[in-house]
């Protein structure tokens, strides 16, 4: 069964690059979003099993939408092109299931970081 994942990141060129990455991986891009506003409305429409977050939305905070996303059968993913130590304080106290610095991305990391096998 195919792992179903929503990509949050205010840059297109990104999430056009990250879409093709993970679906050539494996893994179904079910849909993206580029504001905390529509990866909400996402989320409740789409159902993804994981959502990959940026830590920057654009004025947003990576962290709050986790918050606000994460529970139940779906896991959260933070992203970004900082390292994981100039947050990792942040990312330890967060819902989410761990941190992927954007050049690292690919759907083993995932798997991985989620403790799966496919």
């Amino acid at each position: 069964m195919s792992m179903r994942c929503l990509l949050v990141d205010d840059s297109a060129r990104f999430l056009e690059a990250a879409r093709a990455l993970l679906e050539r991986g494996g893994v179904q891009v079910v849909g993206v979003a580029s504001t905390g506003a529509e990866a909400i409305a996402r989320v409740h429409d789409l159902t993804p099993d994981v959502v990959l977050v940026d830590l920057d939305l654009d004025g947003e905070s990576g962290f709050d939408l986790a918050r606000r996303i994460a529970g139940g059968a779906i896991a959260v993913i933070l992203i970004s092109t900082h390292s994981l130590e100039d947050f990792q304080e942040l990312i330890a106290a967060s819902p989410a299931h761990g941190f992927l610095h954007k050049s690292a991305l690919s759907a083993g990391a995932i798997r991985e970081l989620l403790g799966r096998e496919e």
